[in-house]
């Protein structure tokens, strides 16, 4: 199975996780576990790429995190998505429109 190259989606990793934190807070390996099983296998984020999203969007105010302690005792680090960041994601997936119609103009099919 071909695997979408990280290079390819870096600029929409952003969006990809505000969207699976709309509905409830989450920690990176079950929005990591969410991504690859939503997309089939065809992408699997790097546990370094979803951490550095993490910091950068906190530090942007598109998120924020909590800690809450797992039924195994561990500490984990929960993030949720703020009202700057449902502005973000809107003006993200509005981009993703124009990009993907300028793209489509260059693939032969």
């Amino acid at each position: 199975m071909i695997q979408i190259s990280s290079d390819v989606i870096r600029g929409y990793n952003d969006t990809m996780i505000l969207y699976l934190l709309s509905d409830q807070p989450s920690y990176g390996y079950e929005l990591s576990k969410k991504i690859r099983e939503m997309t089939g296998g065809k992408y699997a984020i790097k546990e370094t790429t979803l951490y550095s999203a993490f910091n950068r969007m906190e530090k942007n105010g598109y998120v924020t995190s909590f800690y809450q302690n797992a039924s195994n005792g561990k500490r984990r680090t929960y993030y949720q998505i703020t009202d700057e960041g449902r502005a973000f994601y809107r003006e993200k997936c509005e981009e993703w429109k124009l990009t993907k119609e300028v793209v489509e103009c260059f693939i032969a099919e």
